[in-house]
């Protein structure tokens, strides 16, 4: 058999996600459908599963129906390899079990989101650390442990350097050998390795990358996506990457790694592939 896990999530944004009709006494997963067209479900897959050994054993009768269907499909223009080398989790493995006795559903109640782009690790941090706050306080920094201004959930790794005028936080991730200067302004954000933030620059809902600059009074800053606070079962919705105006959607502004930002230019909403050095300010672009 296979097990499921799943969550609760909002009528609408259901509708993005398989979505599990389950008997309730059991947890038999009765009916199973990806991404319906109309409300089915507000159970939805999680995308973790457990299985026994006997799920291959399926696996292998869709591998063989595959072979049949090829073969009937030779000389019709199409592409018999493709299709019959295909297997979809969800469709040819998920559907068919569905309602037979051997799918099944863990729900739980934990914080649970999608991570299916880079933006997506913000919102990721966050979750992780209001846990922390909850469970592990101590893997939190705190004003006790650094004499610059901490403001909610922030974890600074010991070997960065901070300037005690530096703000740091709610919900930011420094890591090791990171250095942040004087009057710098840091929240929603992760710095990773040895980024160097120069004075007075101010860093808002972005990943800096490793071993990046960002220059003194510079300004880097994305447009968050986040969920609505207001609703219990609420799930971040991953945006494409281009609207369909073909223009850069608003999102988390990402630079790569060794990325160099010249001091006072602004850097927002935009995508810098790693080892670019900026030479002047950029909106809604990615940066080749």
């Amino acid at each position: 058999g296979c097990t499921v896990l799943g969550t609760r999530a909002n009528r609408k944004q259901a509708l993005n996600y398989g979505c599990i009709v389950e008997n309730e006494a059991s947890g038999e997963v009765m009916h199973y459908v990806e991404k319906p067209e109309s409300f089915v479900s507000d159970i939805i897959n999680c995308g973790t599963y457990v299985v026994s050994s006997n799920v291959f054993e399926h696996i292998g009768q869709v591998f063989a129906r595959n072979y049949e269907r090829s073969a009937d499909n030779e000389g019709l223009g199409i592409d018999v390899q493709a299709t019959r080398d295909l297997i979809r989790l969800e469709q040819d493995v998920l559907v068919p079990l569905a309602g037979s006795g051997r799918l099944f559903v863990y729900k739980t109640e934990r914080f649970w989101t999608q991570v299916k782009s880079a933006g997506s690790a913000i919102y990721a941090s966050r979750l992780y650390m209001e846990k922390f706050a909850r469970d592990s306080p101590e893997r939190l920094t705190s004003g006790d442990d650094r004499p610059c201004g901490i403001i909610g959930n922030v974890r600074i790794h010991p070997s960065a350097a901070v300037d005690r005028t530096a703000c740091i936080g709610p919900n930011v991730y420094i890591g090791p050998g990171v250095v942040v200067g004087a009057g710098a302004r840091v929240r929603d954000s992760i710095v990773l390795d040895r980024a160097e933030l120069g004075q007075h620059c101010c860093v808002l809902h972005s990943i800096v990358g490793w071993s990046g600059t960002v220059g003194a009074w510079a300004r880097v800053e994305g447009t968050p996506n986040d969920p609505n606070p207001n609703d219990p079962f609420a799930r971040l919705q991953v945006q494409s990457v281009f609207g369909t105006d073909g223009r850069l959607n608003p999102s988390i502004t990402i630079l790569g790694k060794g990325v160099r930002v010249p001091a006072e230019v602004i850097v927002r909403n935009c995508i810098v592939l790693p080892h670019k050095e900026l030479s002047s300010s950029y909106n809604n672009e990615i940066i080749l």
